[in-house]
């Protein structure tokens, strides 16, 4: 199965969960990228990747019009659904794939994807393809998760992602990142990264975890090495299983 099949495999029967999960709908980095990069009124974006819609969604108050695109279908009905909910008119929707993007070059103003490129084989390749799709001067802004600590760790990281998602590919470190964007031509900005709670059935639950699975994950929680451990922070409230994921949020800037 190639990594576009396994992510539509994985993502969507799984649809509507991402659409109204509370977990994507806001967040910190969602709205430090707002701050930071400022969208004007008279902007066209893109949202690559968009999932539930919700980065299209925030950006459609501030900007002419929103382009959401993702590879697939079902994500981008659970989307339109889901922002239409909203009474909101300014988003348009295009499948499309993030590597290979169907959009004219220097098309949009901003181009932002989020907690989507550690699906990516070609995470480069993505990130010239931003760099293609934005006009000079405009804006590419990324988040997404992290690999922290040493490369045990980051490996450890890895392998539980993959074990709850197939489609899962790779988390990068945030000094990675930054060396994707200068490759591409973008001029780094903002480097800023950032903890998430997630809580473990909620985790699971959004893609269906098998409960084998879920018993190896929760597992792979409690006898975690010192690395993986302390990046997990795992804790207990309200009588749940909570664990901390980690984010960057990547801005950089195509220079005239």
């Amino acid at each position: 199965m190639t990594n576009a099949s396994q992510v539509k495999h994985s993502f969507g029967p799984n649809a509507e969960k991402y659409a109204q999960s509370p977990t994507f709908a806001s967040s910190e980095s969602l709205t430090r990228l707002l701050e930071v990069v400022k969208p004007e009124r008279d902007w066209i974006a893109l949202d690559i990747a968009t999932g539930g819609g919700h980065t299209a969604l925030a950006l459609a108050g501030h900007v002419n019009r929103v382009v959401a695109a993702d590879i697939t279908p079902q994500m981008l009905i659970a989307a339109r659904n889901m922002i239409g909910g909203h009474q909101v008119e300014a988003v348009s929707f295009c499948e499309a794939d993030a590597q290979q993007l169907p959009f004219a070059t220097a098309a949009f103003d901003l181009v932002t994807c989020r907690i989507a490129p550690h699906h990516f084989p070609d995470v480069a390749r993505f990130v010239r393809e931003c760099a293609r799709a934005v006009k000079p001067g405009g804006a590419v802004a990324i988040i997404d998760g992290i690999a922290v600590g040493d490369g045990f760790t980051a490996r450890y990281l890895n392998a539980y992602e993959n074990l709850r998602d197939p489609s899962h590919h790779w988390l990068y470190p945030a000094r990675r990142w930054e060396a994707f964007f200068k490759e591409a031509g973008l001029r780094v900005t903002l480097v800023e990264t950032f903890r998430k709670a997630h809580e473990f059935g909620d985790y699971c639950h959004r893609l269906n975890v098998s409960p084998a699975n879920r018993w190896r994950l929760r597992a792979m929680l409690a006898q975690a090495p010192s690395g993986p451990k302390q990046a997990y922070d795992i804790f207990e409230k309200g009588g749940q299983l909570w664990f901390h994921l980690h984010e960057a949020l990547i801005v950089g800037i195509l220079d005239f």
